[in-house]
Order: structure tokens, then C-alpha cells, then sequence
């Protein structure tokens, strides 16, 4: 027998103006639930879990608690209301029967956040605030916790240890993330919110792609059913019923039904598009590092100045058509390496040389390009008029913006007024009208919708210059990057080959390095060392041109990994073809 849920919506009903954002929807979660929720920016998912909380009332419905159900909420955005310090937020969040060693918990999770209870909330970095609102949440020990984008500006260390604490976590779980790694890893059922109403699928996210796949298939197959019928009926309409004295006024009403339940069809919500204004201008050095330093003085509890090296000795060389990721802990320097990148921080010591024609876009975590009172038509045309140039092709603002998913009425609403996948997915669009052969990625990924996250990934995958980017989505990166550049927890910054899980493997404290070492030096021979021999001419030669040669090789080799890409992304569109082709 099932158990009775804690938490129920019956019939609820949001609109916002005269538009619904989801109809008479029926959702419960039941003692155990660990479900995700998905569905495209603007959608309403954000909403949705704010009703659940408690935080919006229904226009229409009711929404059930069962009594003494203890629910916990962590929005996208962290209110510290009137808490000083990251201890007083954090011990806020304890229930009224914590006890005495309630403190000692708050203490505890604070230490596994690498979180500072002295700290003060004012200033905080956008992945401090979110683990502190976090660290809130966990120790008021809820029977329901609610997750809006968790994984937004924590490191990989933080979200790692954010699954294995919901893997022990024994209430209900419902979690909004675009992070598909993290999703998989938490989540045993989905909850698709789709054009204002939830479908459910009782399997985790790995089945999502395929089962949402099918339902449209479905809907398209049934659509064309309707499209015959509705071309019979009005046949029907406009000869049979003026033959008649007495109309069939219940035949008529069907037919208007049907006309408006396709309607509501032809409202799937479409694909991005999207093109990066590029230019052909640069060389093949885009930058080079020696010996790079940076060092920052950093404030003590105790008001002093204490000198804090971010970056110790840095060697590195951006080719061409490289795609390179940033990853480390929050706070490590990796938003200090891309300024340093664009020249708009100097380093302490070393050189930083930065290639011929070098033009960046860049793109900032804060969105602070973004004036939350201007609007997206004045943020595109920054010039005025009504129109936008890509690739020397000028575009109507407003079909633009739709090509970016943005309904029409919102080219002139406020930014304030917009989502934060919405506000992110505006930058991109105001970025990618840009021309320019270096595109610098500050976490690009947050907020995002799934859909939205693929775009990018074949926008980037057939972009002809060099992309930089910093991200802790771990199957984004897999999917994006040829090189990784890594703050390691020894303090180093180092550079690999491939993506997040290529760094796993490679790193100094990865199982598989340290067996490895170990192996090779056991196989190490214990007699002298052979004399070393002075290299002749040639042999001199050769070796002075391997610069230049590795330098050529690298850029063919991004080359054939940009075809390569762009080859595997045409392969999965059609498989997915294929699989509508059968399906239909």
C-alpha cells in the first residue's frame, strides 16, 4: 500500500498576467521521493517548486502539507535577510528540537563546506553564498528538501560531496539542475514540465532524452491524425452547415475544441539558433605563459594582511582553435587566470604574451553586462533601430531573440523580469553578435535549461576559433574541451590532455598515477647512469626545430578534433532522425 505524501498540489493553477505558467496540474511527494525536474528555461519549474514551498500562492487549487512535515527550499539565489556572518545564517536553519549539539552539527557541515562561520555574508562569492544556503538547508534536517540549481558555482570537490550527502539523505528529494552527471547520480524518478503541465517518468534521468523523444513522436503522430480530421470537419463546416436550418451546434463546438488542442500543439517549444560572429584575423600563437605568478593579499580575521599565492609558476601556450577548460575549488584563481588571459589583470612575475589580432568576447559569471533595467531590444541594439548584424547579415531584433527561444513580448520587458537561464542564454545572444577568435567562457553552463547546454555544445564544436571556458559541469566538459587546465590540491596549476574524466586519471593524486609511478620505479635499473653524449650538428638541429613542429602539430590536430566533432554531433543527429523515422 502506498504511503499518504507529504507534500500535494491538486489542481494548481499559475498564471502570470493573462498567460498560465502550468494549468490545473496534480503532483505529490511521497516519504523516500527522489525525483528531478526538467523542462526548458521560462517553463516554470522554478515556480513550480516555490508553490511547493510555500513561497507563491496557487491562483487556482490547493496545496497540501501533511501535518508536522518539516520542508526545507534552497533557492536559486540565497536571502541572507538580516544574518551577519555565514554561522548566524546557517545556525537559523536548525529545527526548534536540535538540542544542545545543534551547534556542534552546524559546525560540522560548515567544515565540510570549507565554510568560515566567522565570515561575513556581505561579500561573499557566488559559491560561498551557495554552499552557505546549503549548509542551512542540510542541518535543519527536513523531511522534504527542495533544490533549485544546487550545483550553481560549486566546485567539482563540493558537488561531489553534495551526492554522496543526498546519497545518505533519508527524506524526499525534488532537485532542478541542469548538471546531467548530478542528476543521474541523485534522482530515481523525473518530472518533465512541459507547455504548463508535469508528465512523469518513474526511471531516473538517464531515460529521460529517449522518453521525451518518444512523447513528441507521439504528439507528432497523433497532430497529423487531428490535421485530416480537422481538414474534414471543416469541409464539413463550411458546406454542410449552411445546408442546414438547425445546426449541429455539439459538432461545432468539437470541431473549435479540436482546432484549439492544435493550437496548443504547435506550441512545442522550438530549438535555439544560434551563429558566433567569427573573424578570420590572428595568428597561431593566441597566448603564451612563463613562469607566470599571481599573488593577492588576502584579509585575516584578526584585520591583518596575509599574502596568499594563487597562481605559484604557471608555463602554457594557447594555440589556435584550442578548446581548453578551467577547473579547480571556488576561490583558486581560475576567474584570475582568464583576466589575466584578456590582459585586464597584470601578474605578479613571469610574462604573459598575447598573440596578433586577439579579439575576445568574454563572458562573465555575474552577467554584470547585463542593466537588470534595460531590456533585451536595447541590450541587442545598442545603437538603436530595430535590427541586428550576424555574420554581415542583418536580422530583426525581435526574430533574433526568438531564434534564442525569447517570445516576442519579451523584447521589451525588463531584465529583471527574466529567468536566469533566460538572462544567461540574452548574454550569449548579445555575445555571439560580436566578431571575434577568442571566446572566454566564465561557468557559461549556469542556469542553463538541457536543451539550451546541447546548442551551445554544437555552436562551440563548429566554432573556427579559440574557446576558453571555466565550468564544474563535469559531462559539459567531457563533451566541449580538449585540453584541461587544473588548480590540483597540491597548490599547482597544470595542464592535461582531454576532458574532466581524462583529468581524473592523470592527476598527481589519482590511484591509477601513483600505482603507475610506483611500477616504473620499481623497474628502474639500480646500475650507473650511462655518461651523457654531446648531440651532434644535426642532432642539434632537428631538436631546435621541435618547437615549431609541435606548434604545427597541435594546430592540425585541433583542426582534426573540430572536424571531429562537428562529424560526431552530425552522427547523433542522425541517429535521432533515424529513430523519428521508425518511430513514425
Amino acid at each position: 500500500m502506498a504511503l499518504p505524501p507529504l507534500l500535494a498540489l491538486r489542481g494548481a493553477t499559475v498564471t502570470f498576467g493573462a498567460k498560465p505558467i502550468f494549468n490545473e496540474i496534480d503532483l505529490a511527494i511521497s516519504p523516500g521521493e527522489r525525483a528531478c525536474l526538467v523542462g526548458r528555461n521560462g517553463s516554470g519549474k522554478s515556480t513550480l517548486l516555490k508553490v511547493l514551498a510555500g513561497e507563491v500562492d496557487l491562483d487556482a487549487g490547493e496545496r497540501f502539507v501533511q501535518p508536522g512535515t518539516r520542508l526545507a527550499y534552497l533557492r536559486q539565489d540565497p536571502d541572507f535577510g538580516t544574518a551577519k556572518t555565514v554561522g548566524d545564517y546557517a545556525l537559523a536553519g536548525l529545527p526548534p528540537d536540535a538540542g544542545p549539539e545543534g551547534p556542534a552539527t552546524v559546525e560540522a557541515v560548515l567544515a565540510a563546506l570549507t565554510l568560515d562561520g566567522a565570515k561575513l555574508v556581505e561579500g561573499l562569492s557566488g559559491g560561498e553564498a551557495r554552499r552557505a544556503d546549503m549548509a542551512r538547508a542540510l542541518v535543519s534536517r527536513p523531511d522534504i528538501l527542495l533544490l533549485d540549481e544546487p550545483t550553481n558555482h560549486l566546485d567539482l570537490p563540493t558537488i561531489a560531496w553534495l551526492e554522496a550527502e543526498l546519497a545518505g539523505f533519508r527524506g524526499a528529494l525534488l532537485v532542478i539542475s541542469h548538471d546531467r552527471a548530478f542528476l543521474k547520480a541523485v534522482a530515481r524518478r523525473t518530472l518533465w514540465l512541459d507547455r504548463g503541465f508535469v508528465r512523469r517518468l518513474d526511471k531516473g534521468y538517464e531515460a529521460f532524452e529517449e522518453w521525451s523523444e518518444q512523447v513528441v513522436a507521439t504528439e507528432e503522430q497523433q497532430a497529423r491524425k487531428d490535421a485530416a480530421k480537422l481538414k474534414e470537419e471543416m469541409r464539413w463546416l463550411r458546406e454542410g452547415i449552411s445546408a442546414r436550418r438547425r445546426r449541429n451546434m455539439g459538432r461545432v463546438r468539437a470541431l473549435y475544441d479540436l482546432r484549439e488542442k492544435m493550437s496548443e500543439r504547435l506550441k512545442v517549444a522550438g530549438t535555439v539558433k544560434a551563429d558566433i560572429a567569427a573573424t578570420e584575423s590572428g595568428g597561431t600563437m593566441v597566448a603564451e605563459a612563463e613562469h607566470l605568478r599571481y599573488e593577492i593579499d588576502q584579509p585575516q580575521a584578526d584585520g591583518s594582511m596575509r599574502r596568499r599565492v594563487l597562481i605559484p609558476d604557471f608555463n602554457f601556450r594557447l594555440v589556435r582553435g584550442a578548446r581548453v577548460g578551467l577547473i579547480g575549488p571556488n576561490g583558486a584563481g581560475k576567474t584570475t587566470l582568464l583576466k589575466i588571459l584578456l590582459g585586464q589583470l597584470r601578474p605578479t612575475s613571469g610574462k604573459i604574451r598575447i598573440g596578433f589580432g586577439i579579439e575576445p568576447v568574454y563572458f562573465d559569471q555575474k552577467r554584470e553586462q547585463l542593466d537588470p533595467d534595460d531590456t533585451p531590444w536595447r541590450i541587442l541594439c545598442e545603437g538603436g533601430g530595430d535590427q541586428v548584424i550576424i555574420n554581415g547579415r542583418p536580422k530583426h531584433v525581435v526574430g533574433y531573440l526568438q531564434d534564442f527561444l525569447f517570445a516576442p513580448e519579451q523584447a521589451h520587458s525588463p531584465i529583471r523580469s527574466l529567468s536566469g537561464g533566460e538572462k544567461n542564454r540574452l548574454l550569449l545572444a548579445k555575445l555571439f553578435l560580436r566578431p571575434a577568435n577568442l571566446l572566454v567562457l566564465d561557468e557559461p553552463t549556469n542556469d542553463l535549461d538541457l536543451e539550451t547546454l546541447d546548442l551551445l555544445e554544437e555552436v562551440l564544436a563548429d566554432y573556427p576559433g579559440t574557446v576558453v571556458l571555466v565550468s564544474h559541469d563535469r559531462d559539459f566538459l567531457d563533451r566541449t574541451v580538449t585540453a584541461t587546465i587544473a588548480f590540483d590540491s597540491d597548490g599547482e596549476v597544470r595542464a592535461y590532455a582531454g576532458g574532466y574524466s581524462d583529468w581524473l586519471t592523470q592527476r598527481p593524486d589519482a590511484p591509477i598515477e601513483k600505482t603507475a609511478a610506483k611500477s616504473a620505479a620499481k623497474a628502474e635499473p639500480s646500475g650507473p647512469k650511462a655518461p651523457a653524449t654531446k648531440l651532434s650538428y644535426k642532432d642539434q638541429r632537428e631538436r631546435d626545430q621541435l618547437p615549431n613542429q609541435i606548434e604545427a602539430t597541435t594546430v592540425a590536430l585541433a583542426q582534426l578534433e573540430q572536424k571531429t566533432r562537428g562529424c560526431v554531433f552530425l552522427h547523433q543527429k542522425i541517429l535521432k532522425a533515424s529513430r523519428m523515422l521508425r518511430q513514425n
